[in-house]
């Protein structure tokens, strides 16, 4: 991880938006929306690209945001820049931060840059601009092999930091890490304690890139610049556990892993669903089961983030490329429950403990965040004994009893308030999660 990576982001709770398709598609729109998103227990609210999309090439009837025509210019589609500042200025009231998503390996072929410095760019063969993943199009490869751009780029990261709080850098690997530390370094001068998440990306692609001749940064040499990282290197594996296409075992064998393979200081960002994937709603439509992944998804190491209409169970993906507003008026909410595990999250405990989980009677998750010592003599008596919390969810939404090594007892499920009784070492399930603490 970054040196100064503040390990407390691992008890915030980051709310997706892209405001095209949110409600009326403006800033205006979400500002209006943002007591609602804040009673979730949103802590960080983060936006899809806000500048225009080229015409050129383009996919759709608005084009994709990800096709960005000027860096430095608002789209007007979603409002002007003193909509996206007032919107800036109400999050920032409100307590929570914002932070908008920075397109730094592409550009739309009629991009400004594209226009007026096309020696920064990647040219195919024939001397045209190209890029260098085939099914993207609509877009053109920058070059950072040339100085003048990262002096360009990093400018334009110090114009926004004036309003925002964070950047979610998009295929972030395909930049040269050596940019993404200097940026860091100069943003930092300026406003510190700024929030960098990378979207990493799949082994699969990793390998696949470096085989091409695409050099492409691993999740470990990401941490060095960054404080948080998409958790793609296992999302493949939850989604065939939520589907049942392969075993929770294997899923959660690869989450465990992570505790081991990346810096005691690392933050994952959890993830269902987002843009990019398939509602967590239609991969687990059955709501019981629904909420125990939910629940175990705030459960994990690391930073949950929540795309808009996840809380209403939405199952339908939005597009990219044109209007398609999310229907928030699904008949279904489980915002309740995210409330009361957002509250959840933010138990000292899940700053820094050690994560593990393990399958119990084949679909049920016993998960445990255990308090970490700094040395083998210290004395943890400070903490009043809650020194281990333990997860229980049931991915299939069922009720039954298990066997666990937990101490009889009485114990409090801090999601329902509820007693939960322990004899011989068996808990019965209903059809909800659970989390408490043992000792």
């Amino acid at each position: 991880m970054a040196k100064d990576t503040q390990i407390t982001l691992r008890n915030k709770v980051i709310y997706q938006i892209f405001t095209r398709n949110y409600k009326d598609g403006t800033f205006k729109a979400v500002e209006n929306d943002l007591e609602r998103i804040k009673a979730l227990g949103v802590d960080i609210v983060y936006l899809l690209p806000i500048q225009p999309s080229g015409e050129v090439h383009r996919k759709g009837s608005m084009g994709s945001p990800y096709a960005i025509k000027d860096y430095r210019a608002v789209d007007p589609v979603q409002g002007t820049m003193d909509d996206f500042k007032s919107l800036c200025n109400k999050i920032h009231e409100m307590g929570m931060k914002v932070m908008i998503d920075v397109v730094y390996n592409h550009t739309s072929p009629d991009s400004v840059l594209a226009m007026t410095h096309p020696e920064w760019f990647y040219h195919k063969a024939d001397g045209t601009l190209g890029n260098r993943v085939g099914d993207w199009w609509d877009v053109v490869d920058l070059d950072y092999s040339h100085m003048e751009l990262w002096e360009y780029q990093i400018e334009t990261l110090k114009m926004w930091a004036e309003y925002v709080d964070g950047y979610r850098c998009d295929v972030a690997p395909m930049i040269p890490l050596d940019f993404w530390k200097r940026a860091r370094k100069e943003v930092s001068e300026i406003k510190p304690d700024f929030i960098w998440l990378a979207e990493a990306v799949e082994p699969s692609f990793i390998s696949y890139n470096r085989n091409r001749g695409v050099p492409t940064s691993s999740d470990s040499e990401l941490f060095e610049a960054f404080d948080l990282a998409y958790d793609y290197d296992v999302y493949g594996l939850q989604k065939d556990a939520m589907t049942g296409a392969n075993s929770l075992r294997h899923f959660l064998a690869r989450v465990n892993l992570q505790e081991g393979i990346y810096p005691e200081n690392y933050v994952k960002l959890r993830c269902l669903e987002n843009h990019d994937r398939a509602r967590a709603a239609c991969l687990v439509p059955d709501e019981k089961s629904l909420r125990n992944w939910t629940a175990f998804q705030f459960f994990e190491k690391g930073t949950p983030m929540l795309y808009a209409g996840q809380e209403f169970e939405v199952t339908k993906h939005p597009t990219l490329f044109d209007r398609d507003t999310v229907d928030f008026n699904t008949g279904k909410d489980i915002s309740s429950l995210i409330g009361k595990l957002a509250e959840i999250k933010k138990e000292d405990i899940f700053t820094d403990s050690s994560f593990n989980a393990k399958v119990l009677s084949s679909d049920v998750i016993f998960a445990t965040a255990e308090r970490k010592l700094k040395s083998p003599f210290e004395d943890n008596s400070a903490t009043n004994g809650k020194n281990k919390l333990v997860g229980i969810f049931s991915t299939k939404g069922t009720p039954k009893s298990i066997s666990t090594n937990i101490p009889d007892g009485t114990y409090t499920d801090l999601i329902s308030g509820k007693n939960i009784h322990i004899f011989e070492g068996v808990v019965t399930l209903t059809s909800e999660p659970l989390i408490f603490y043992v000792e």
